[in-house]
């Protein structure tokens, strides 16, 4: 390696000391070891430092090709010893306001959707439900008039009719009003012959079912 590709590489590593600094603090502040099991401590440790490690032969890897020097391991422990005395505290203030930031707008966002979309949405509906109530409630008590009125139209003409009917079949001839009630009997007779057909069958189909 030249000169100048061995100084590029050797502010590269700092530079990645420090990002991985920057990288570890991000890692405690969101995986709350406390509160986890240990596999899954062990589990999320595992793949942070493989990810650091690639993260950190990539641009070895970009800088001069993937060749490796054992001051590279200072380098990375100057830049990460750097972080740890100057960056630390400015970085850590940095993500707590950036995380408090990202949640506030978050809200904000969360808020303006109900606002804007699921609360219109829900008032419809809940509009639409009580008009179709009303109407109903209207329709009832209208149809509940209305078979008011014509059971009162049937009453009140019903009775003239009754006795127009009951004199004129008091004026019939006798073999007339024979024949009639025959015919009404036989009639009357027929539909309970029916009726006992159906009723029978229906108890015969419900002792097979059981």
């Amino acid at each position: 390696m030249t000169l100048t590709i061995q100084f590029y590489t050797l502010l590269a590593m700092i530079g990645m000391g420090s990002c991985f600094g920057a990288a570890l603090d991000t890692y405690n502040r969101f995986l709350k070891r406390s509160v986890r099991k240990r596999w899954i401590v062990f589990l999320h440790d595992f793949l942070f430092w493989i990810i650091q490690g690639l993260l950190i032969f990539y641009v070895l890897f970009l800088v001069n090709e993937g060749e490796f020097r054992l001051y590279l391991f200072l380098a990375l422990l100057c830049g990460f010893s750097a972080y740890q005395a100057l960056f630390k505290g400015v970085y850590q203030r940095f993500l707590e306001f950036l995380i408090l930031l990202v949640i506030k707008v978050v809200r904000f966002l969360t808020k303006s959707v109900q606002m804007l979309i699921f609360l219109p949405i829900k008032w419809v509906i809940v509009t639409a439900i009580s008009i179709i109530i009303g109407m109903g409630r209207f329709v009832l008590v209208l149809l509940k008039w209305i078979g008011k009125i014509i059971l009162f139209i049937l009453n009140v003409f019903w009775k003239p009719l009754k006795w127009i009917l009951t004199r004129i079949w008091n004026l019939l001839p006798v073999f007339v009003t024979k024949n009639v009630g025959k015919f009404y009997n036989k009639g009357k007779g027929i539909l309970l012959k029916i009726k006992n057909s159906i009723v029978s069958m229906v108890i015969r189909w419900r002792a097979k079912k059981k």
